[in-house]
């Protein structure tokens, strides 16, 4: 594969890399009227006739053609395809590291160039091994969305701290006065992390994301650390680094086979990647000590005290939005530990833990920091997150695990789908919902919301379709600690499309022909009280229908039942706020997010959090009852009189009232309604086959 383009960089002969975007001397260069990067010439051939999955009129559905500059673009089969290894990262380390006496510089990854004009800019910062290739695994996919340009510190090179964070921020105020409406993202892990950290507190006026994986602020607790003067008396010939090095690149394997399999996981597959990994690794012991001899080591050490010192000293002048990825295997840092520590130092800072992962956390199989960042909210295009604009749908393999990870749910609901035809009739499935948007269904929420996952899930099994649900802010956002779930536990929500509730959200997910879900009821009906069940707390006031009415979406009005069957409510808000002790914890909960009917009164303005308590039951079956759609299209003029609004308000609510005592009624004739004899049905037909239900 040919590459376009000259350069002094040595790499040039890979047909890995694109050129270096740094001159001899370690300055950017500034040819903006060319080119930034060479492409391949067959690369930029073919790149417009590539089968594209775009995100439109609510749907995931295959285009061809050039992009729409509108639409997410994401080539999910080409991004899922071409995934890299480990091996990969060390035969392209090889090629880096060779006839290396160059200052540190950047370097693009040829396969990450199928981004688009708008595409924030990523810049990816190196932990111990400086060679700037510990995205390999994930460049296929960061570059769909990410222009990435990745910092390499040749293995010879001794640059100080303070001289590597100065050639950051310069690339960092180059680019910002270059596109200064666009984010930059600064990825880095355990030394590179405390490089972002120090250039985010040196331009704070500098729109940053900062997304750190093991920090190595915490290095004064390394158990390195005491090693380091033995280290130092070691003779040249012993290569101390070369096994502890090849410990931190799985996170103690050994350790991570044996915990498989007290957990039950099969042992085959566990051993075998284990013993490939093992064999890959030892294949490349040679790698690893060019890439870290002892003297160089030694100074990566002495580097990482000075950078732990120098970011630590600074937190208090971080303001960007920032990730930490904290490994709980991490051979080298306690990174878990660190990473609560910098989520309370830092003002706008969230955490993700990976329990079983090692020190270099992107290098290792089933991290895929594309979802990590879709599901944490982090990828914005511009200033601020447009959550409709900006979201990516799951691709199939995300959407694979997140239906895996959630499959008791769905076992244990085994939820029914019934629709409504044109002509009135129910039919099992979802033949009566239009395939086009715009689309708004509206219903009643079931306690903690537990008919959405087998909802949305179902949806996207049956007919492709993305819901967009509506959700509360505090899904999104936390004004201040509290005692509240983590903020990780709405990744899923994240990833399935849900936007926080606002006007603005509202309309431009009619505008783009979305199939919207809403609960007029919101938090009121999530959070009831016993006794409560199917009871609607809708405002007085419509808040949706000339919204729907001015892009002439369908209204579709349907109930879902199921609730009583997996639960009873035993201590609700009243019982809690009797005793002093929970009153607090509500209010402190509270007073932590926020509160998105101020001039609403009565039942729906009344949205305190807190959490029922509630007894399991043996399950049940979640049944969910799609009316026929009502028509706006054409009524935009008629729907702005408020008395005709209210009226189609009320006739919504009717219809979903009628579709929940239709539900509770028919499920009654279910001989499958109970989740044993499910069970034995799947059993004598299949785990995979679909369990009968009632006649419509």
């Amino acid at each position: 594969m040919a590459i376009t383009g000259t350069s002094s960089f040595s790499v040039n002969s890979s047909p890995v890399f694109r050129r270096d975007v740094t001159s001899a001397s370690g300055n950017l260069k500034r040819n903006l009227d060319l080119k930034r990067f060479a492409v391949s010439s067959e690369q930029a051939t073919t790149s417009s006739t590539t089968t594209k999955k775009f995100v439109e009129n609510g749907r995931m559905w295959k285009k061809s053609g050039e992009e729409s500059e509108t639409a997410r673009r994401v080539n999910v089969e080409e991004s899922e395809r071409n995934g890299k290894s480990l091996k990969d990262y060390f035969d392209e380390a090889k090629d880096l590291i060779r006839s290396d006496a160059a200052p540190p510089r950047w370097f693009s990854p040829l396969e990450s160039g199928s981004h688009t004009r708008d595409s924030p800019l990523l810049l990816f910062l190196p932990g111990i091994d400086g060679v700037g290739l510990g995205l390999t695994t994930q460049h296929q996919r960061l570059g769909q969305i990410f222009e990435i340009w990745c910092l390499h510190i040749p293995v010879e090179d001794r640059t100080s701290f303070a001289d590597l964070v100065k050639l950051v921020e310069r690339t960092v105020r180059l680019e910002n006065h270059r596109l200064p409406n666009r984010p930059i993202y600064l990825v880095g892990e355990s030394l590179g992390a405390c490089i972002a950290l120090a250039v985010a507190a040196h331009v704070p006026d500098v729109d940053l994301v900062l997304i750190l994986a093991n920090p190595a602020t915490s290095f004064s607790k390394s158990q390195l650390q005491p090693l380091i003067p033995i280290l130092k008396l070691l003779p040249d010939q012993i290569p101390f680094s070369l096994p502890y090095i090849l410990r931190l690149l799985e996170g103690d394997p050994l350790r991570m086979a044996a915990d498989n399999l007290v957990k039950g996981l099969a042992p085959e597959p566990t051993f075998g990647k284990l013993s490939h990994d093992l064999l890959t690794m030892s294949s490349y012991l040679s790698v690893v000590a060019d890439i870290l001899p002892k003297e160089t080591f030694l100074w990566k050490l002495e580097l990482f005290r000075l950078a732990s010192a120098y970011a630590n000293s600074r937190l208090h002048a971080v303001k960007a939005e920032t990730l930490i990825l904290s490994s709980g295997r991490d051979q080298l840092l306690p990174s878990q530990e660190e990473g609560e520590k910098l989520r309370l130092a830092l003002p706008k800072c969230q955490t993700r833990r990976f329990d079983d992962s090692g020190h270099f956390l992107f290098l290792e199989d089933g991290v895929d920091l594309v979802t990590v960042i879709k599901g944490a909210g982090f990828y914005r295009r511009g200033k601020y997150i447009d959550y409709v604009s900006d979201y990516m749908p799951p691709t199939p393999s995300e959407f694979k695990k997140i239906h895996e990870s959630n499959r008791l749910i769905y076992l244990a609901t085994g939820p029914v789908l019934l629709s409504t035809l044109e002509d009135g009739k129910i039919v099992r499935g979802l033949a009566g919902i239009p395939s086009e948007g715009p689309v708004l269904f509206v219903s009643y929420h079931m306690l903690l919301g537990l008919e959405l996952y087998p909802l949305v899930t179902q949806f996207m099994i049956e007919s492709n379709i993305l819901l967009r649900g509506i959700a509360h802010p505090m899904a999104f956002k936390r004004l201040k600690d509290g005692k509240l779930p983590e903020l990780s536990t709405f990744d899923t929500f994240r990833m399935m499309g849900a936007v926080p509730v606002s006007a603005a959200n509202f309309y431009k997910l009619l505008s783009s022909k979305s199939h919207v879900l809403l609960y007029p009821g919101g938090m009121r009906e999530v959070l009831h009280r016993k006794g409560e069940e199917y009871k609607l707390f809708w405002p007085e006031q419509s808040e949706f229908v000339r919204m729907a009415a001015r892009f002439g979406a369908k209204i579709i009005p349907f109930g879902a039942v199921g609730e009583d069957d997996i639960a009873e409510l035993v201590f609700d808000y009243n019982d809690q706020m009797k005793i002093p002790y929970f009153k607090s914890i509500i209010e402190e909960a509270t007073n932590g997010v926020i509160n998105v009917r101020t001039d609403a009164s009565g039942e729906v303005a009344n949205q305190q959090m807190h959490w029922p308590y509630f007894v399991p039951k043996v399950p049940g079956r979640f049944y969910y009852h799609f009316g026929k759609p009502i028509e706006t299209e054409g009524r935009k003029h008629e729907l702005r009189d408020r008395e005709k609004s209210h009226e189609l308000y009320l006739q919504v609510k009717s219809e979903v009232e009628k579709s929940l005592a239709y539900l509770k009624k028919k499920r009654e004739r279910d001989p499958y309604r109970k989740m044993l004899p499910r069970l034995v049905y799947q059993a004598t037909n299949g785990f995979t086959s679909e369990v009968p239900t009632f006649e419509p």
